[in-house]
């Protein structure tokens, strides 16, 4: 008996040690374990970014960075039979989730990694993305240099550092900007772009004759693209345009509102505007889609069925002008306190010099216009998704009180807003993303032979997406005492298992470090005396 006890205590023991998610032996605790010749993760309801209803339980089987089993073990709440689950091998890797939530890990289409007029840099930024569930980004911009961009790419694909698998996208010129004076200087740019290894181009506009020479060759060398139509060029060449010259994605709502114009040709600018004034800038952008096509209009549908012919990608990123309708719910957002480093906050304040700080003298004029300008905005990105067109999600954090991983959580809702599904929200959030960047065949859904991305949760995001950022949601228990989510629990990106909750607390620290070295604190703007 004393041997049959003891037979069962190494037993248990080795079980329980297999089971364990430990980080591999040259990373930090929360900077990931794995990948692992095999993690099984076990019990839990799959919502796929494919637009199918959830379904659990079930066991996924991972082998190094790839899934290799998909497993229906059960019926909600009925005992599961043991004998019917995936075999743990030995040396595997076990992770309960019970009852949790996972869907595909997330892609934010348009992530800028920090900045130094921030003061955020790369790890502060990985973290809070690994935190809420982001696995892959496109940097919009390589605003840090191309070469830093793909450096930090190529260290992430080796799992070296904790971070998101990174699309890196130069800024159209970037590093050479007279060369792009002619057509065939910006095909000569395009080509030598391709050959440093940037995945895409972010274009702001330009000629019309260099933008279709610039887009033509960037389409000719597999590489795909996006634009932030900026107002210097919009006149002459809107989103339409740029989608019948081979543009992958439009970022924001820039170039669309002209190009559903029907009674002037540019935007009705007061007589002493001025762009480079930014209070101008965003306070008349907020009147701009009234100054559109009505929807449901001849025009209106004219335009968005083209661009849903040309396979055009709408990258809207709602939240971050949502500070322009709501001020004070975005300077006051609950997570600031903790995790919004003291530089980034002083850079959101109101500034004639940082980009997106723009409240000379904003009010509630500005403010109505532009909940206005929601309404008529989100009226066509939702109705483009239901007539087939490709929306994705992307945030654009680091301005504007937008945080990095909080704010694409906000994108969620706001997509909800807007009238779509939860579910269409998911797939806008994973698969839509994925087929935006060519990566469809790799992530996006949850499938054998794909990247093992995973947002891991324990509540069910579906009834309330609250439940996916780092502070999580409020709730009164049996008690009657207020309690809060826990946010993400596990963040998986290609087989490497992150605790989501661990990387948040490294970013709490790296907030309370930079407060107390820096001797300041949170605070809102005062009066001056």
């Amino acid at each position: 008996m004393r041997s049959l006890y003891l037979s069962f205590v190494l037993l248990f023991a080795f079980s329980w040690l297999s089971a364990q998610v430990d980080p591999a032996p040259d990373r930090a605790p929360g900077e990931g374990a794995g990948p692992h010749s095999q993690l099984i993760i076990r019990g839990v309801t799959l919502i796929n970014g494919n637009g199918a209803p959830p379904r659990g339980p079930i066991d996924i089987v991972v082998e190094n960075d790839r899934i290799v089993k998909i497993d229906v073990v059960g019926n909600p709440n009925v005992p599961i039979d043991a004998n019917d689950r995936p075999k743990l091998k030995p040396g595997g890797y076990e992770l309960d989730a019970e009852g949790m939530y996972l869907m595909p890990g997330f892609v934010d289409m348009h992530g800028h990694i920090g900045g130094r007029a921030q003061g955020a840099d790369a790890e502060y930024v990985f973290k809070l993305w690994l935190g809420h569930g982001i696995t892959t980004i496109r940097d919009p911009s390589c605003g840090n240099g191309l070469d830093w961009v793909l450096d930090q790419k190529a260290r992430s694909e080796r799992n070296e550092i904790a971070a998101p698998r990174i699309e890196a996208y130069t800024v159209f010129g970037q590093g050479n900007y007279d060369q792009i004076n002619t057509a065939e200087g910006a095909r000569q740019w395009v080509r030598d772009n391709a050959a440093k290894g940037a995945d895409g181009i972010k274009f702001f506009g330009a000629n019309p004759d260099i933008m279709a020479a610039a887009l033509a060759e960037n389409k000719k060398l597999g590489l795909r693209s996006a634009c932030h139509h900026a107002q210097m060029d919009v006149g002459r060449w809107n989103v339409v345009n740029s989608a019948q010259a081979g543009l992958t994605s439009m970022e924001h709502w820039y170039g669309l509102p002209e190009a559903l114009f029907t009674d002037r040709t540019v935007q009705n600018y007061p007589v002493d505007y001025n762009y480079q004034n930014e209070q101008d800038r965003f306070q008349e952008a907020g009147r701009l889609w009234q100054q559109a096509a009505a929807p449901y209009s001849d025009h209106w549908n004219k335009v968005m069925n083209e661009l849903i012919a040309l396979d055009f990608t709408i990258d809207p990123t709602f939240n971050i002008y949502e500070a322009n309708r709501d001020l004070m719910r975005a300077r006051r957002a609950e997570w600031h306190e903790e995790y919004t480093l003291p530089s980034l906050w002083q850079f959101y304040q109101p500034s004639r010099i940082s980009h997106g700080s723009y409240w000379h003298a904003w009010g509630t004029e500005q403010e109505v216009a532009w909940r206005e300008n929601y309404r008529l905005w989100m009226t066509f990105v939702n109705e483009y998704k239901n007539r087939g067109g490709r929306v994705t999600t992307g945030s654009d954090s680091g301005f504007i009180f937008q945080l990095y991983g909080f704010a694409y959580i906000r994108e969620l809702e706001l997509l909800r807003e807007a009238g779509f599904h939860p579910l269409e929200v998911i797939r806008s959030a994973t698969l839509n993303g994925a087929e935006a960047l060519g990566l469809e065949k790799e992530i996006g859904t949850v499938e054998v032979g794909k990247k093992a991305d995973f947002v891991i949760v324990k509540e069910n995001p579906l009834a309330d997406f609250k439940v996916l950022y780092g502070t999580g949601a409020i709730r009164l228990d049996d008690n009657n005492e207020v309690v809060r989510t826990e946010g993400v629990k596990y963040t998986v990106k290609g087989g490497v298992v992150y605790d989501a909750q661990q990387l948040l607390e490294d970013v709490k620290a790296m907030v309370r470090d930079a407060k107390s070295s820096e001797g300041v604190e949170i605070r809102q703007p005062g009066i001056k005396e």
